[in-house]
């Protein structure tokens, strides 16, 4: 089900309106989705009886556990492009060096 079906009942939810195929399917079409039929009564149905808020707390602790994840990866992502710049620095600043003392004896 794609992700503006869920989007839709999300926003109704939050509105307090009733999460109906009716009230679904507009919010798709003002949106600028041509609403499937059969993917709007499943996520209706989907949604009977389901605690929404409950839904909503539950996954806004399971982003904040993995947040850690993501930003050593970015770190260790940062170091090799760290270690590259000044590799190369040290790299010209040789090659500086040798075109200086050629100077001095050339």
């Amino acid at each position: 089900m794609g992700l503006e079906y869920v989007y839709a009942a999300l926003l109704l939810h939050e509105l307090g309106k009733e999460i109906d195929e009716n009230s679904v399917s507009s919010i798709l079409k003002a949106a600028g989705v041509e609403p499937d039929p059969a993917r709007v009564k499943q996520l209706v149905e989907a949604l009977e009886g389901v605690d929404i808020e409950e839904v909503i707390k539950s996954a806004a602790v399971a982003p904040v556990a993995a947040a850690p994840m993501p930003a050593a990866e970015a770190a260790a992502e940062e170091k090799p492009t760290e270690e590259k710049k000044e590799e190369e620095k040290k790299e010209e600043e040789e090659e500086a060096a040798i075109a200086g003392l050629g100077a001095l004896f050339g």
